[in-house]
């Protein structure tokens, strides 16, 4: 009985995070994760794969099997979003996502805030933990709480993110970031 309780514990382990420390800030990076959307009455969850190299940004949203429920891309000229064997475009992915899928991710802020930094050149506020990290950051409307790093240090990657602004809620959690 033990036995398989352990089994099953170690089952629902996340797994280790291959990088630890934060890039620097314009750097590539790509992680592995979780996602949880509530907006209004909607209530949506994915996972999550998101590769960013410059100003190109590829995310994919996974059902629990590791099927592709949305393909996501972004360069510097439109977004485009595949789901359902239907190619849709636009200049914007926010409301594209928005459109498309029901609901939406602030992917322009987002790219900074996976890395406990605020989008550059723009009014923001943080606070910090006894430890020097990010424990919240306020912008753009978007009230960002890191509840859980990779390690203890200032430099150290968040894993947990909880995003909040005007009846929308976002819960990502991060299981694995890759070097670029």
């Amino acid at each position: 009985m033990y036995r398989l309780l352990l089994l099953l514990l170690a089952g629902c382990a996340t797994a280790p995070v291959a990088v630890q420390r934060l890039p620097e800030a314009e750097a590539p990076f790509a992680f592995n994760g979780r996602v949880a959307v509530r907006q209004g009455e909607q209530r949506d969850n994915a996972g999550v794969r998101w590769v960013h190299r410059g100003v190109d940004d590829e995310i994919l949203l996974l059902a629990p099997l590791g099927h592709t429920l949305a393909r996501i891309r972004r360069d510097e000229q439109s977004a485009s979003l595949e789901a359902s064997g239907r190619k849709y475009a636009a200049q914007d992915m926010e409301s594209l996502m928005q459109q498309v899928l029901g609901w939406q991710l602030p992917l322009n802020g987002l790219r900074y805030w996976v890395s406990a930094r605020p989008v550059p050149e723009v009014d923001s506020a943080i606070e910090r933990d006894a430890n020097g990290q990010v424990s919240l950051l306020r912008q753009q409307g978007w009230e960002i709480s890191y509840t859980r790093y990779a390690a203890a240090t200032p430099d150290a990657l968040p894993l947990r993110l909880k995003l909040q602004r005007e009846g929308v809620e976002v819960l990502l959690l991060i299981d694995e970031w890759e070097a670029q």
